[in-house]
């Protein structure tokens, strides 16, 4: 998408320099703290909604489906869980396998087909360009039988086909980010695929026609090394908030953002239009140009509020759907983008042991679940294995993760330990193990489909236990 001369001239505005104060479209004068304040507060707004376009970009920038990207409207389907020499994103995932997709329902809905998944669990959470979870087909919400939806933009009217029921989407942009579980193992590798491919996405003119994806256009402009964390990072205000206000036209802030609406017409930032500045001078345009750098900060500084810390562990019940808790938001936008519900996945992350001490496989911990108290799911629960740097840790069973699919063996009393370091434990108690690196490491739980009610993550009344050193 190319900017207009409307943009472009915003953005010379916004650059521009002249007296001391900020003149907004009512004609009002803003001083310099109150307009760093609230551009401030747009950029923590904005950012979700910024990124989810640059991933967008980075994602669909393919002449077709390949490896981890596919053109916009089409499917990449993951085939395999990634190894030790996976390096594309951190926090691998080796539970669930991927199908995700791009959609823009500018033009018309898309409708997505799902045949029957037998017993599979899986979950098809679709989220909006300010990363709501607005729907999740799947297991725990509609069940497991075929099914098929039309996925509707904001400003869409008319007649669905009968057996297609209608999901409205908040914003044209949606990002669906499709889990299904498999084992691993090569005969279940090869039913999961049966399944996944039978999932059918394409545009609501295509439906009940035969259909095949047009071919991508690959854009050399975008930037496809840099991590895109670190490009939304790099903008500056001015290329910030013009995006900003373009992408807030197809992406309509919700009916509980009028507030915050409001505020950010003080400085004239609103859906396709950047502040329309008629006085600025150096300590108001210096307000604009610090917006970034502050409100990054005040992003990241969220972290020690942002969750919970139970015995080493520390979560949050508070994703994918935010209202209008825009730091939050745009702090899970920053470490964890696409995170699911509570109701569907919490993820209890560990880099410390009981005593308080960074994990390192020069020692030796264990893990124990009192008879009864493993962790309380409806689906599945794991524990999975990060070096430092949060990627998989190489080892001789090529085991990332520890789970009940490793057939695990409990002591007499029903309770259950789990062995985490760097060497076998024994053959007999391999199945409990969980092959640590020789330095630092970092452990994550994936609770998928937690229970609600007592025990449950989610109302507090169960609480991982903490991680033992063996002395």
């Amino acid at each position: 998408m190319t900017s207009s001369p409307k943009y472009l001239a915003g953005l010379l505005v916004v650059a521009g320099l002249c007296g001391p104060t900020w003149a907004t479209a009512r004609g009002q004068q803003i001083a310099e703290g109150e307009a760093l304040k609230i551009a401030t507060d747009a950029y923590v707004y904005g950012y979700p909604l910024v990124t989810m376009e640059y991933t967008r970009r980075v994602m669909t920038n393919a002449a077709k489906p390949e490896g981890t990207h596919a053109p916009m409207g089409q499917f990449v389907r993951m085939r395999e869980y990634p190894d030790a020499k996976f390096r594309d994103v951190t926090a691998p995932n080796a539970d669930t396998l991927y199908s995700t997709a791009w959609l823009d329902l500018s033009k018309e809905p898309y409708v997505l087909s799902l045949p029957d998944m037998g017993d599979r669990y899986f979950l098809m959470p679709m989220l909006d360009g300010w990363t709501n979870v607005f729907q999740v087909p799947g297991t725990r919400t509609t069940g497991n039988k075929a099914q098929t939806y039309a996925i509707t933009g904001p400003g869409w009217k008319g007649t669905l086909p009968d057996g297609v029921k209608e999901l409205k989407a908040p914003t044209n942009m949606v990002w669906i980010l499709g889990r299904t579980y498999c084992t691993g193992t090569p005969e279940d590798y090869k039913a999961c695929h049966a399944v996944m491919d039978r999932y059918d996405l394409r545009p609501l003119s295509a439906y009940g026609k035969p259909y095949t994806p047009p071919a991508g256009k690959v854009d050399p402009a975008v930037d496809m090394k840099t991590a895109v964390r670190e490009q939304v990072n790099a903008l500056d205000a001015p290329a910030y908030f013009t995006l900003l206000a373009r992408l807030m036209t197809d992406n309509p802030p919700a009916a509980a953002d009028a507030p915050m609406v409001a505020r950010m017409a003080e400085i004239g930032l609103a859906p396709g239009q950047v502040p329309n500045v008629t006085r600025l001078g150096p300590a108001a345009a210096k307000a604009l140009r610090d917006a970034p750098k502050a409100g990054q900060e005040k992003i990241m500084a969220h972290f020690k509020e942002a969750g919970k810390l139970e015995n080493g562990w520390t979560f949050t019940t508070k994703a994918g759907v935010y209202g209008t808790d825009y730091l939050q938001r745009a702090f899970i936008t920053a470490i964890g983008l696409g995170a699911n519900r509570p109701q569907d996945a919490v993820y209890p992350t560990s880099t410390a042991d009981a005593a308080g001490k960074k994990y390192s496989g020069a020692n030796k911990y264990v893990v124990h679940f009192d008879k009864g108290r493993t962790p309380p799911v409806d689906a599945f629960w794991s524990i999975t294995m990060y070096d430092a740097g949060y990627f998989f840790v190489d080892n001789p069973l090529n085991k990332y993760t520890v789970s009940p699919r490793n057939k695990l063996k409990f002591n007499d009393d029903g309770s259950l330990d789990l062995y985490i370091q760097n060497e076998s434990p024994g053959k007999d108690r391999e199945a409990n193990w969980l092959p640590a690196p020789k330095g630092e490491f970092v452990l994550m739980m994936r609770l998928y489909w937690p229970k609600e009610k007592d025990p449950s993550i989610i109302d507090g009344t169960w609480k991982p236990p903490a991680v033992q050193p063996v002395r």
